[in-house]
């Protein structure tokens, strides 16, 4: 069985810390940042605010047929400041996704992150392995991290390069 224990990563965005948390406590457009994140709605009237909930369609990359839900519940949204929303899945445990945004000269310091609250069972592991083709799941995530954050840093400096 793999862990997964804890990882973060971080990345400079000329844009301000509201602009950014706006971006990513706005769920809906999770998809254009994330790897494996296909699609997210809103439920219970949504909006970023602690104890919202939301669905979430995930996806491996290399294999499109292979896909997953989940009902993530906000923990933390202090505008500006941190967004952070736990996901439990049956046999998969629950995993605490954070981000931070921190003033950095004349942008923000970006750090997603992250940790495992419930490991992942067997039945899990298997899931993950086997139908989901993922045999090194820990570095796939340490990846998906670089890669989203990249990709976060393109989109929100694209909008802030082009409002007034």
């Amino acid at each position: 069985m793999q862990t997964l224990g804890r990882a973060e990563e971080s990345v400079h965005v000329e844009a301000p810390p509201q602009a950014v948390y706006d971006l990513v406590a706005d769920v809906t457009r999770t998809p254009e940042y994330s790897p494996e994140v296909d699609q997210v709605v809103w439920l219970d009237d949504g909006g970023p605010r602690v104890g919202a909930r939301f669905r979430a369609r995930n996806w491996v990359p290399e294999d499109s047929r292979f896909s997953w839900h989940n009902k993530p519940i906000v923990m933390a949204a202090e505008p500006g400041r941190e967004f952070a929303f736990a996901r439990t899945e049956p046999f998969a445990g629950t995993i605490v996704w954070r981000y931070r945004f921190e003033p950095e000269g004349t942008g923000t310091r970006v750090t997603e992150s992250y940790e495992v609250a419930r490991p992942i069972g067997r039945i899990g592991w298997f899931v993950i392995g086997t139908l989901g083709r993922d045999p090194d799941r820990m570095t796939t995530m340490r990846e998906g991290l670089r890669e989203s954050l990249q990709r976060l840093k393109r989109v929100v400096e694209a909008e802030a390069a082009s409002s007034p």
